[in-house]
């Protein structure tokens, strides 16, 4: 019986979240439409991250999209390219400097690849042919496998600092 009535409470919970979330992003995406309309804006898909302000400056809500992405065959020759370069570069030069680009291609215990690292390459300037090609394989190595959006909401303290409002069971 004990049991029965904390899953019962449980799932009463999660529904009532899962309304409130359903209905947070409606009211988000509303409210960023209404906004749109005032300047007679066309918007694309409800893509993108927000952050909403309260007008006391109290409150902050903020949507916040996260997308996973992993890399295709196309990698490999990134990888290729980049390698063709540090080995050009690198003659008579200290070994410790192809280590730092080699970095961004280790891969964790799963085997997967930090996509954060190698995509940091593309940030590096770099005129050599070889290395845009390189840049351009990363580039079109990247595919989108999916997305997860959240809203976190905060609250500011005495001390002007904002604390996360948490939704998370496991923190109470």
């Amino acid at each position: 019986e004990q049991v029965c009535g904390i899953a019962e409470s449980a799932k009463r919970l999660s529904k009532e979240l899962a309304e409130w979330k359903r209905k947070t992003f409606d009211d988000l995406a509303a409210f960023v439409e209404l906004s749109a309309e005032k300047y007679n804006a066309h918007l694309g898909g409800r893509d993108g991250n927000l952050k909403l302000s309260s007008f006391d400056g109290r409150y902050i809500v903020q949507r916040a999209i996260q997308k996973y992405i992993r890399f295709d065959e196309r990698l490999l020759a990134a990888k290729a390219l980049i390698d063709e370069c540090i080995t050009d570069w690198s003659q008579g030069a200290n070994q410790n400097l192809s280590v730092l680009i080699h970095d961004a291609f280790q891969v964790d215990k799963q085997g997967n690849i930090n996509t954060q690292r190698v995509l940091s390459l593309r940030r590096i300037q770099i005129d050599d042919p070889r290395w845009l090609d390189a840049m351009q394989a990363i580039s079109d190595a990247v595919q989108v496998t999916g997305s997860k959006t959240y809203v976190r909401v905060y609250e500011r303290g005495a001390n002007g600092e904002y604390r996360q409002v948490s939704l998370d069971v496991a923190s109470q």
